[in-house]
């Protein structure tokens, strides 16, 4: 009898397991992958999940990965572009943008090293339940393992939610569709965004000194840009004359993946011996590339829930930690950036500190309300 099974050994799992076994608890993490391999994402970590891998002893070996520190932002409007840098958060300034491939088996290796069992190739297909209550989960061949709890961390179509039937709400339906690819020989130190009418691009150096750019459409455009994504690839660059000069002089290096994005969604993240993490329990637009650092908040607000057995505070919690973010990733993944957000752009010109208590918005490092008292001081 485990503490806890953790279903998926990625962002949101690996770390689940990890803190709950440095709290004395025996927990069996499992996932249907071998490490390290890759899966879809935008990889990036926003200041406040690197705020994170430094508190678990994790951030050393993430840096030494050989992936680049990121620590300036660019908004290319078209018109104009806003550069600058969000605030620190916990003397974190920089932000990471790693392989998955590296990330995942550095957290799958400290969720091991902290006493969590770790089982891969393990492909779950079924949860337990006596008197409506999970109590472990059946593997495609058979192969029965039990625990007190029961944990989701499977992702935006996570088999775990579906079995428990969690319920859904403040249900978005999705807005864009998206790919991306790996070029070297391009030179770029920073994150940059380029927002366009019906279009967005974003772009950020990571291993091995390449940089992954991201495009996205509206979500009823995917069939036509399935059918020729390097051409469309291409169309949208050319919204941003500048960066596509750039990769022009590099060189694209992996073939382009991508995908039809899920509804934007909640979901009740706890019940009889289960809860849900990560994606699993909360998936948004990945305009804004949050997903990571969301998994590692809610890892750690989850851990605290465990220990404390709140998990009403932990739902309570997520959902007012992940507002602001949900918002803001809506917004922008209506790809129509509205007259007043124009506007607020047009008056950061010139507004150095303005400027980067946006970046900082969108960077999790500064409130929104923060933000908005300080814009209504300049105005």
């Amino acid at each position: 009898m485990y503490d806890a099974i953790i279903v998926g050994a990625r962002a949101a799992g690996a770390p689940t397991a990890m803190l709950l076994a440095r709290t004395g608890r025996r927990v069996l993490l499992l996932d249907r992958a071998v490490f390290p391999s890759d899966t879809l994402s935008t990889h990036y970590i926003h200041q406040p999940g690197v705020a994170c891998l430094r508190r678990w002893g994790l951030l050393d070996k993430v840096a030494a990965s050989g992936c680049p520190p990121i620590r300036e932002y660019t908004l290319d409007t078209g018109p104009f572009a806003l550069h600058g840098a969000p605030p620190a958060i916990d003397g974190v300034a920089e932000a990471y943008s790693p392989r998955r491939q590296v990330l995942d088996r550095i957290l799958a290796v400290a969720a091991a090293r902290s006493g969590a069992e770790v089982r891969e190739r393990f492909a779950v297909d079924g949860v337990l339940f006596e008197d409506g209550r999970a109590v472990g989960v059946r593997s495609r061949d058979g192969h029965v393992e039990r625990s007190r709890l029961v944990i989701g961390a499977d992702g935006r179509h996570s088999m775990i939610a579906r079995a428990v039937r969690a319920p859904e709400y403040d249900v978005e339906p999705a807005l864009t569709c998206s790919y991306y690819a790996y070029w070297s020989g391009v030179d770029m130190t920073g994150a940059e965004l380029y927002p366009r009418d019906g279009r967005m691009i974003v772009a950020s150096p990571t291993h091995d000194g390449r940089v992954v750019v991201i495009a996205f459409w509206p979500r009823d455009e995917f069939d036509a840009v399935r059918k020729d994504v390097e051409g469309s690839f291409r169309a949208v660059l050319e919204h941003a004359p500048g960066l596509a000069e750039r990769l022009r002089g590099g060189r694209r290096v992996e073939r382009f993946r991508g995908t039809l994005q899920a509804p934007n969604r909640f979901r009740k993240p706890y019940g009889p011996g289960w809860a849900l993490v990560g994606d699993a329990g909360f998936h948004k637009d990945p305009i804004m590339a949050t997903g990571i650092t969301d998994a590692f908040r809610d890892a750690e607000l989850l851990a605290d829930a465990v220990q404390s057995g709140d998990f009403e505070g932990y739902e309570r919690r997520r959902n007012a930690m992940a507002a602001g973010s949900y918002a803001t990733a809506l917004q922008f993944a209506g790809l129509q950036p509205p007259p007043e957000i124009r506007g607020l752009w047009e008056m950061m010109r010139g507004d150095q500190a303005m400027t980067d208590g946006f970046f900082g918005t969108l960077a999790g490092t500064v409130s929104q309300a923060e933000f908005m008292a300080a814009a209504g001081a300049h105005r």
